[in-house]
């Protein structure tokens, strides 16, 4: 299992950081030391008595040691609050539910060649590139909502199915979330207590079926975060027996939606903007955030720091015979 650096620290005994006042108050001492001997100095007027009194030194270098010092105290002081840190670590399970909307302003040729077949593309593409470990399952939405490949581990199986999609007229984006919660809620129920997260693409709002809300509703009491993706330009439209009919995004529905179930929202105009959406989201999907306990690493640092003003100070200030 590999590890990112540490982003979020936390601290078990943090009442302990108190003691890097007493780090600060000697870091503090020391330099006000080091300005009284400065002020000393330079009351000497005579240089031949100054260079009498007052040896050579070897400049910057005699303040290493001590810095380091401080530095030492620090790490260890530090550490001896028991720190811990949230990490990227890669996720060994989860499902994932894709759903997309089938519904006829998919046709319209904004995303060339069409909105739907772009869609297909990328979504198999997401599908192949999810780690092997992961279930996923496919939910079609138009008017209605439907399981089309539940959840598994044959990804040829669910690109399969993207391919056969078939086109239908309304959009039914609650319908859809509740589907997918249905689908992950099934897989759970199984024994499989993998994570989920459900990632929805569509161009426009909701029309038919249950509102949009509800959808969320169900999805927050599952625990599990939706992902939209609004999929088109504002200028897309679809000809209907010689009539042009706009399409354009409903943005602000699938950013709602993503928002109040704690998931991500995306906006992709075109079929590469898509697939980069969908190859974030899938580096996303594969990694959770836990917490390590860091403390060891800051005693390594610590040992490190001490090794080091202990050599400066014995190479630098050795005491000959």
């Amino acid at each position: 299992m590999t590890f990112s650096l540490p982003r979020h620290w936390h601290f078990g005994e943090e009442p302990r950081l108190l003691l890097l006042l007493a780090v600060a108050a000697l870091a503090a001492l020391y330099v006000s030391l080091q300005l009284r001997r400065s002020t000393f100095e330079t009351r000497l007027s005579d240089v031949d008595l100054l260079a009498s009194v007052l040896p050579k030194r070897p400049g910057w270098r005699r303040h290493l040691p001590a810095s380091l010092l401080i530095l030492t105290l620090a790490a260890l002081t530090t550490g001896f609050a028991k720190p811990s840190a949230d990490v990227k670590v890669k996720r060994d399970k989860a499902t994932v539910i894709v759903a997309l909307d089938v519904s006829a302003s998919m046709t319209a040729t904004d995303v060339s060649p069409s909105r739907i077949e772009a869609a297909k593309t990328a979504a198999e593409q997401f599908v192949r590139g999810l780690p092997a470990t992961f279930s996923v399952g496919l939910v079609a939405f138009s008017g209605t909502a439907a399981l089309v490949a539940p959840p598994t581990t044959d990804r040829s199986s669910v690109a399969g199915s993207i391919e056969a999609l078939q086109l239908g007229g309304g959009t039914a984006i609650g319908d859809a979330v509740i589907q997918a919660v249905r689908a992950a809620q099934a897989v759970q129920a199984s024994g499989n207590k993998a994570p989920v997260r459900i990632v929805l693409l569509s161009d426009g709002g909701n029309t038919v079926g249950q509102a949009v809300s509800s959808g969320a509703a169900a999805a927050v009491q599952a625990g599990m975060p939706v992902t939209t993706i609004a999929y088109g330009t504002p200028d897309g439209y679809i000809e209907v027996r010689g009539q042009i009919i706009p399409t354009p995004v409903d943005q602000p529905t699938l950013e709602g939606l993503a928002r109040t179930t704690g998931g991500q929202h995306y906006q992709a105009l075109n079929e590469k903007e898509l697939k980069q959406v969908y190859k974030s989201i899938a580096k996303e999907a594969g990694t959770t955030t836990k917490r390590k306990d860091i403390s060891s690493w800051l005693t390594g640092l610590a040992l490190l720091l001490g090794i080091a003003a202990a050599g400066a100070s014995l190479i630098w200030f050795r005491v000959l015979p």
